[in-house]
């Protein structure tokens, strides 16, 4: 890489004020999966970027998924197949080639109890053989995702202890990619893409698009500047209809609780129910860092206006217990889930009746406008999204650009295959994790920040001066994820806070 990953306050200001005064040949607007996407693929064709995000990274959709990074299993059920081939595709070159540090096997189990009709097991095992089918077009090893396998009673019972073992019948295990964390990859994606030299600007907010720039605040300061481009790209997700009134998403809301792993006996493999009735929906009990596990997901229609942060509904939470409840010896209370979250998925309106109708397939198109829009799709192809819209971008403008070379670019902190993280701190940092704590200069770097939370001091200030945290909420909900439990947020905000000012006021 050409350059440094490095994002922090500085970095920032010096390439604001850059900003201001040149033109560059891309400027990408949204600071989520998709944008960081499109901003790295254009800077690795050679192209000059500029990216804009008028919060944080990772601030909308991209820090609510399921944290999956899966092969279209329900795609399958639907009769999607382009949809589930291509996640296959992409999911194995983010396993093997992209992020191998970031994601690891997740064993999935679908239970054989009266949860779970035969119609629901032959069609899910079914469907786990076929998914596998894929998994091998993809070329994607068994040892980086075994095979689907029968296991025992007793296997099921050891893998998932709260799991109701009466009249079980044994179950099936799977495998699919799962990601340490969804708004981790988003940074690291935004790192690799400052490293080739692409402008990274946080809290600087779009006002309006046209065909070469856009006109924007910073809203640390309130000034108020032209930045002008060559060609634009709206990656705006949900929020893309304010920029372009034509563009028709459909929202729908997909929430997560989050438990403490040992209420359900500290799984180590996602239990997998499905939906009542339904043979493509199912709810997913999945073991997260920081021993939790997350309970997931909705999809539910989210009409009016787009908020600026999603919030569970109460029918919701319940429908989400009361799925995963049918599977568990002892159900778990709703006053055991320690945090909820939602996120606003960005689809494009093709007037199904139901947003889970609607195909996760993206749309790239030019607006009335001359900006290039992307929007649809998901966290799991966000690769190939950016490639899509870069092309249209490059042909719209007739710039010049290489060939895509994101397929094979691996991401800052990539561990290449065979290795393997061997801690914690391994699997959010990769080949980083020496350095967060060798080059940390705060007191006490190994020391956690907050009793019983497995975050260290010396990762709040990487988060500051490596990862472009500009405050705790940053760090707090989007570097760390400690924010996810309310109690946990508590607990640390003050300590992060005085780590925060601190490294701010103490630049390299």
């Amino acid at each position: 890489m050409s350059g440094s990953s490095r994002l922090n306050a500085q970095r920032r200001n010096a390439e604001m004020l850059r900003s201001a005064e040149d033109r560059v040949d891309l400027l990408v607007v949204g600071g989520g999966i998709t944008g960081v996407g499109v901003a790295l693929d254009a800077a690795s064709r050679g192209l000059s970027v500029t990216l804009i995000e008028a919060e944080d990274l990772a601030f909308g959709t991209s820090r609510f998924s399921s944290k999956l990074v899966h092969g279209g299993l329900r795609y399958l059920a639907t009769g999607d197949v382009a949809t589930a081939r291509e996640s296959a595709i992409e999911r194995h070159l983010l396993m093997t080639r992209i992020a191998p540090h970031l994601i690891r096997p997740m064993a999935q189990l679908l239970p054989f109890s009266p949860a779970v009709t035969p119609k629901q097991r032959l069609t899910g095992a079914v469907g786990f053989a076929l998914g596998d089918l894929l998994r091998l077009r993809a070329r994607t090893p068994h040892a980086v995702l075994p095979a689907p396998r029968p296991i025992t009673a007793r296997t099921a019972a050891r893998l998932t202890p709260a799991l109701q073992t009466e009249r079980l019948r044994g179950a099936v295990l799977a495998a699919d990619g799962q990601l340490v964390d969804d708004a981790r990859l988003v940074v690291a994606v935004a790192r690799t893409a400052a490293s080739l030299r692409a402008r990274i600007l946080t809290r600087v907010r779009a006002l309006a698009l046209h065909a070469d720039g856009a006109h924007v605040e910073d809203a640390l300061s309130g000034e108020r500047f032209e930045i002008r481009a060559r060609a634009v790209v709206n990656a705006t997700g949900v929020w893309a209809g304010e920029l372009d009134d034509t563009i028709r998403v459909r929202p729908s809301r997909g929430t997560h609780l989050v438990l403490d792993a040992a209420v359900l006996g500290d799984p180590s493999a996602a239990l997998t129910v499905p939906h009542p009735g339904s043979i493509s929906r199912f709810v997913f009990a999945m073991p997260q860092q920081l021993g939790r596990v997350v309970v997931g997901l909705t999809d539910e229609d989210a009409p009016g206006p787009v908020p600026r942060t999603a919030v569970p509904t109460e029918p919701e939470i319940a429908f989400l217990l009361d799925v995963l409840n049918r599977a568990l010896r002892t159900p778990i209370r709703r006053d055991q889930v320690r945090g909820a979250y939602a996120g606003l998925r960005p689809l494009v309106d093709t007037g199904g009746a139901s947003t889970a109708d609607i195909s996760r397939r993206h749309l790239v198109a030019v607006s009335a406008g001359g900006f290039v829009n992307v929007l649809g799709g998901k966290l799991t192809t966000y690769r190939r999204m950016a490639e899509d819209a870069v092309d249209r971008a490059v042909a719209l403008a007739d710039l010049p650009a290489g060939p895509c070379r994101t397929a094979t670019l691996p991401l800052v902190g990539a561990l290449a295959p065979p290795s393997r993280p061997r801690s914690d701190l391994h699997w959010r940092y990769g080949a980083e994790a020496g350095l967060v704590l060798a080059r940390a200069r705060c007191a006490d770097p190994r020391e956690r920040i907050a009793p019983g939370i497995d975050v260290t001091r010396a990762e709040i200030e990487f988060a500051v001066r490596a990862e472009g945290a500009l405050s705790a909420d940053d760090v707090l909900d989007r570097r760390t994820r400690i924010g996810l439990v309310d109690d946990d947020r508590a607990l640390a905000h003050d300590a992060v806070s005085t780590l925060l000012a601190e490294t701010l006021t103490d630049p390299e």
